[in-house]
């Protein structure tokens, strides 16, 4: 596969333990993230500590979710960004942003070093 499709299968594949069980999600994240990590998200959270970002994801699963507008920018080698648009459903609130998640190379894969959501 290429990096664009890789990349964007690692952010569909989130998406689809975010939409199971909050106990699949946090199982993703601890074997996607890379060693050392940083989240921006929305509300001025900013967290690098492996251990919390991995427990934050046992949140309430979404019940839906649309990705549009995805984009892949490999900026060397060994690291590259995946950007789009989500759209997801959680009861009966909708949850709109821009996604941003930089990925590097470590070992054969490709791990999660970057994620910002900006909500619009």
């Amino acid at each position: 596969m290429s990096v664009h499709d890789d990349l964007l299968e690692l952010e569909r594949a989130a998406w689809k333990a975010f939409s199971s069980d909050g106990d699949s999600a946090a199982a993703f994240y601890e074997q996607v993230l890379a060693r050392h990590v940083l989240m921006l998200l929305p509300g001025g959270l900013v967290i690098d500590d492996r251990a919390q970002i991995v427990d934050s994801m046992r949140g309430a699963p979404w019940t839906s979710f649309e990705l549009s507008n995805e984009r892949v920018l490999q900026l060397t080698e060994g690291s590259a960004v995946g950007a789009y648009q989500a759209t997801a459903r959680r009861g009966k609130s909708d949850y709109t942003a821009l996604f941003n998640s930089t990925y590097v190379r470590e070992g054969d894969s490709w791990r999660l070093a970057v994620h910002q959501q900006t909500p619009v």
